[in-house]
């Protein structure tokens, strides 16, 4: 069973600014807890978790998201595409269906510099076998543990985020994947005309920063600056997030 977009709603206050979070891959908010106390309610902070649909486009995903906003009575605010929904935000930003003020990529890009990456990552997951795969998350969040082991909200979250690796999720990252292989959002982004911001971590070898900043500084006029955390990984709002929040929130203009 497919479950429907879901959105929650951090100091639902309308005199703050608004921060909406589109997740990476994985497709929920299950790794971005560090980031949002980070921002200690500075923001209205608005989290997305994906359904696992096996059917939509990214064209879906930016209508669904511009609908849940909606029925939340939310018009305006900056997006925050985190690595697969950078793809998301390029539609959102240039369908002007939403107000957006400005859009912070996250490990993002335009293209994807390494296609066959990606389309190895689909062969994985097409593939390989779950059990396997589950380990992997294992690990993942074994070595999470311990680095934050002292705070037990992240904890419980990384319990949730394993829990939500099942084989539908899978097959839904699988799905994001070929998505992101098919997309080309370059003429999106050669044409933005508001703000646009990129944020990654120098331990990336998921998305290569390094070719994805040089074509946006090459061709997107709208980028305003790029920031690069020396000691965190792709995932840096979780493994850099008090830097992180500073950042975005300089950004904009807080």
């Amino acid at each position: 069973m497919v479950e429907e977009l879901q959105i929650r709603i951090a100091h639902d206050l309308p005199t703050l600014p608004t921060l909406i979070y589109l997740p990476g891959l994985h497709g929920d908010w299950t790794v971005v807890g560090n980031f949002r106390r980070a921002l200690n309610g500075r923001v209205r902070f608005v989290e997305i978790t994906y359904p696992r649909t096996l059917t939509w486009s990214l064209d879906d995903y930016a209508a669904a998201v511009e609908q849940a906003l909606a029925e939340k009575g939310i018009h305006r605010g900056w997006l925050l595409g985190e690595s697969f929904s950078s793809q998301v935000v390029w539609p959102i930003a240039a369908r002007n269906n939403f107000s957006v003020e400005g859009v912070i990529l996250i490990g993002g890009f335009a293209r994807h510099p390494w296609l066959w990456a990606v389309r190895l990552a689909e062969w994985i997951t097409a593939h390989a076998p779950h059990s396997l795969l589950k380990f992997f998350f294992f690990l993942y969040a074994k070595t999470a543990r311990l680095r934050f082991r002292n705070s037990p909200e992240t904890q419980a979250e990384i319990k949730e985020f394993v829990a939500r690796r099942t084989r539908l999720d899978l097959q839904a990252i699988r799905h994001r994947l070929q998505l992101i292989a098919r997309n080309d959002p370059r003429d999106l982004a050669r044409d933005a005309r508001l703000p646009v911001f990129g944020l990654t971590g120098f331990i990336d070898p998921i998305v290569p920063w390094l070719f994805a900043r040089r074509w946006l500084q090459r061709n997107c006029p709208a980028l305003r600056e790029y920031k690069v955390v020396w000691h965190a990984d792709h995932n840096v709002l979780s493994t850099a997030p008090r830097i992180s929040a500073e950042q975005v929130l300089r950004w904009m203009g807080r």
